[in-house]
């Protein structure tokens, strides 16, 4: 009678492995539709706006200290005119500087908006998984994962989709 049991434990043990459900989404579409991402560039291109702006003003400015000093180059006393390459060559140093300080400052407000948006996408994520009883969810954007079966797994990215509000 044991025997029996246990014989009959061993063989259905097996169906219920694959009774296990996988799910996978492909984030590179969810993302994109999500309205924290579409203020994020909005305020990422508002931002890159300002500095251009910025940097544009400080070139002119240089541009304009460039012309002055080459028209009067030849006229002036060789101590003003030291003087006045050396403001060019630190005005020069001070657009350079500040073109990587808003390259900086952009890298690290998009990776702060992304941090939000990954973290929400990845609580949707986990709610469909328990809710759907899935082991595992596969994101194919990315590279992660290089194959994911269509036909073993189940596509729950409109679920997701659903769970952030997007249609």
């Amino acid at each position: 009678m044991k025997k029996s049991i246990i014989i009959a434990l061993m063989a259905l043990l097996p169906l219920g492995a694959f009774a296990q459900k996988f799910g996978h989404i492909d984030s590179s579409v969810i993302v994109p539709l999500m309205n924290e991402y579409k203020a994020g560039q909005a305020e990422m291109e508002e931002l890159q706006k300002q500095y251009m702006e910025e940097l544009n003003y400080m070139q002119t400015e240089y541009q304009k200290k460039e012309d002055d000093y080459m028209a009067n180059r030849e006229s002036l006393p060789e101590n003003i005119r030291i003087r006045r390459e050396q403001e060019l060559g630190e005005s020069q140093q001070k657009i350079a500087q500040y073109y990587q300080d808003c390259q900086t400052n952009l890298a690290k407000k998009n990776d702060e908006l992304m941090d939000g948006i990954q973290a929400k996408k990845l609580k949707a994520i986990q709610a469909v998984g328990e809710e759907g009883g899935y082991v595992c969810i596969f994101d194919v954007a990315g590279g992660v994962v290089p194959y994911v079966s269509s036909t073993l797994t189940t596509d729950v990215t409109e679920a997701v989709k659903a769970k952030l509000g997007i249609k």
